[in-house]
């Protein structure tokens, strides 16, 4: 063989090798794939997606009604009141306001999201009990009881009845 043809050789080989396995892979993949129908599956999708936006209108509806809920139960936060009622200063939204709780079991509240005096009240006794026993067998001796009931006095500025029921109950004991 000639030196001088190996080089076209070279070439036509696998350029035919390429063309044959191309219509080979054409024809079995044409052969494998049968048709689907995208109308059935279109409608499906259509009908899922008008299920989701009734559960959004439904879910904005509960959203629109609970907010004007809250909005007719806020009391605007008054300390000058607030401080002639307990005999102290007080800041908003301070957990350690409420008999019983500390700066480390109000940080202990912060970890879990509970920020608020509103979000204290809204809390129950067991979640409380959690809240407290995150923070391990030192404060076992905590009593969280009262500390929702509390709260939600705070929370809608009765200070006098906050004050008295401090005053009743010593250690935010029931």
């Amino acid at each position: 063989m000639d030196l001088e043809y190996m080089d076209i050789w070279c070439w036509l080989i696998p350029l035919a090798v390429g063309l044959i396995c191309g219509f080979f892979g054409y024809l079995i993949g044409r052969g494998s794939n049968p048709t689907v129908d995208f109308n059935s599956e279109i409608k499906s999708l259509q009908q899922q997606n008008e299920k989701a936006k009734a559960d959004l209108a439904k879910c904005e509806q509960k959203l629109a009604a609970g907010s004007s809920l809250n909005n007719l139960t806020a009391h605007p936060f008054n300390a000058a009141e607030a401080k002639k009622a307990l005999g102290k200063a007080v800041k908003l939204n301070d957990l350690s306001l409420v008999e019983g709780i500390g700066p480390k079991i109000r940080s202990l509240f912060h970890n879990f999201e509970i920020n608020t005096w509103k979000a204290l009240s809204e809390t129950s006794v067991a979640k409380c009990q959690e809240v407290l026993d995150s923070g391990g067998d030192r404060y076992k001796v905590h009593d969280p009881a009262s500390w929702p009931m509390q709260a939600k006095m705070a929370a809608e500025g009765k200070w006098k009845d906050l004050a008295k029921w401090q005053d009743e109950h010593k250690h935010g004991k029931l």
